[in-house]
């Protein structure tokens, strides 16, 4: 068995696990990273997902080193892309001009930037990166972590000490391994008092997950692909509080359920559009909604198509969750769920109406050099939902709904390490739940969020802090993602600075004020300004 030792282990390279180990790297720590894909950036990257953010997200709201991997991406389309003249001068480039973010990219530029972000890490020795290695047991003294063992690739198990271990897998995967108390599913209201809730715990019902893909569309030419051999089932499957057939123009709309027909043309000219989804979730025009390539944003001719990411409530994936399911119908479901996508695809395809008249568009192709995969799919599945772990401080529902909260705002919390801003934004579920969306208002991350209960040294660092299933909901994004990560890379590295324990930082007020005043020389933001919810 090869093995490592560093101050912080950051299992998982998403969102979370890039911030975290940036975070500690900042403070002179040493850093292993592993990541189960061989891209970092989590859902901006190998699962495909553009970054749904707040509309303030260009003044404010964010940490200082989110707002440099913005700026990174845009400068790396600004240096190596034939953009027109406005596109150049253009503060605010959206490389893809979709209406879901102010900055739809493609995840393969996403990911360059974000290895680009660690480079001077791993020249320096200080960070060693294990790609395509995913957690398969702990080791546990007490109330501590103090090792984990990867799976990789060569089949030799790989294995790492370190004083801190900061979980930001995509499904909480250390949580299980390490017997740290944490929480799946739906809580009862009787557990959290929130409006939302069902009176009883369901476990079992998680947010769908999906398998994204990306395509182009080349008038004329024929790119069919192979009819999926679950195609029939896919193309005739209704949930039973659905509009319609899944795979279809007609979806509810988030908010209103009402049912909402869509619009699928491609390259149907959206000229500039600006991405405000406190104001329009921008989801009716399915080709802009999350295009991430915008050939009117490059010189002419430059471009033979849009690209866009079909990422749409059309691929959620109901018959089952990942979590809490045996490895055979876990590896069904992941399967079913590239059936679900491909159906789409060919559904797309052959079946879709057209404004002629006519249906499908054969010309939609695959585009596996923007998903860096072969067969044009995601490298993996969109997660939404993670296990939560049990949390010194759970956020509710109702410490930041708008219907509840009003022009008071959201509970301020007195251990912020942080802000985020997002409805809470439920999908449908695995439990047969149709979309639970509720207005919020602009929020804070309480650092008790990110502390186990129980244990000592393990910190959450991705969507498995301390929400439930339901704020989960707001919590989940890009930038909110990231910004937990980053606080908890930066709680580790302090308490080895200052030979403490993230419990002593958050019990003594004092310590905790160091420790914020710490982040906000770093770049964080901790509170609002005055904003509404929306």
């Amino acid at each position: 068995m090869s093995g490592a030792e560093a101050d912080v282990l950051v299992v998982g390279g998403g969102m979370g696990g890039v911030a975290a180990a940036l975070a500690a790297l900042r403070r002179g720590r040493t850093v292993v990273l592993t990541e189960e894909t061989d891209w970092l950036g989590g859902q901006l990257t190998s699962q495909g997902v553009p970054p749904d953010e707040h509309p303030w997200i260009e003044q404010f709201g964010a940490t200082r080193s989110y707002r440099r991997l913005r700026t990174a991406i845009r400068e790396h389309y600004r240096t190596w892309y034939p953009l027109t003249r406005e596109s150049r001068e253009a503060p605010d480039l959206n490389p893809g001009r979709g209406t879901v973010s102010r900055l739809c990219c493609e995840p393969r530029v996403a990911a360059a930037v974000l290895a680009d972000m660690v480079g001077p890490y791993l020249s320096a020795g200080r960070l060693t990166i294990r790609y395509l290695h995913r957690p398969v047991a702990a080791d546990v003294d007490g109330d501590r972590v103090t090792g984990v063992t990867f799976a990789g690739p060569d089949g030799e198990p790989f294995h790492v000490r370190a004083a801190y271990v900061l979980d930001a897998t995509e499904l909480g995967d250390l949580l299980p391994l390490a017997g740290i108390e944490h929480v799946t599913g739906f809580e009862s209201a009787a557990e959290t008092g929130e409006p939302s809730a069902p009176a009883q715990a369901q476990p079992a019902n998680m947010q769908a997950f999906s398998w994204v893909f990306a395509v182009e569309h080349r008038a004329g030419e024929d790119h069919t692909v192979d009819r999926p051999k679950d195609y029939a089932f896919w193309r005739d499957y209704r949930p039973p509080f659905w509009p319609d057939r899944l795979l279809s123009l007609v979806a509810p709309d988030p908010r209103t359920l009402e049912p909402k027909p869509r619009v699928f043309v491609p390259h149907a000219s959206s000229g500039r559009v600006v991405a405000d989804q406190s104001r329009d979730p921008g989801d009716t025009d399915l080709w802009v909604f999350r295009r991430i390539l915008c050939r009117e944003v490059f010189e002419p001719g430059f471009a033979i198509s849009d690209v866009v990411v079909v990422n749409w409530p059309q691929i959620d994936y109901l018959p089952g969750p990942l979590i809490g399911v045996t490895e055979d119908e876990r590896a069904r479901h992941l399967q079913g769920a590239r059936d679900q996508a491909l159906s789409m695809l060919y559904w797309l395809q052959t079946e879709a109406p057209r404004p002629d008249g006519g249906s499908g568009w054969p010309g939609l192709r695959l585009r596996p050099d923007v998903m860096g995969t072969a067969d044009g799919l995601a490298k993996s599945p969109y997660i939404r939902e993670s296990r939560r772990i049990r949390a010194r401080r759970t956020i509710v529902e109702h410490d930041l709904s708008l219907a509840v909260r009003g022009e008071h705002g959201a509970v301020a919390y007195h251990d912020t390490v942080g802000v985020g801003m997002y409805r809470i934004d439920l999908h449908p579920s695995t439990g047969g739940d149709n979309y639970i969306d509720v207005a919020s208002c602009p929020f804070q991350i309480p650092l008790g969020a990110l502390l186990p209960i129980r244990v000592r040294n393990v910190l959450a660092a991705g969507k498995n802090l301390g929400t439930t299933h339901i704020t989960n909901g707001c919590y989940r994004l890009h930038p909110v993602e990231w910004n937990a990560g980053e606080a908890a890379g930066a709680l580790a590295a302090h308490c080895l600075a200052n030979r403490l324990e993230p419990a002593q930082v958050h019990e003594d007020p004092a310590a905790l004020e160091r420790f914020q005043a710490e982040l906000v020389a770093d770049g964080f933001e901790l509170a609002w300004p005055q904003v509404r919810g929306y």
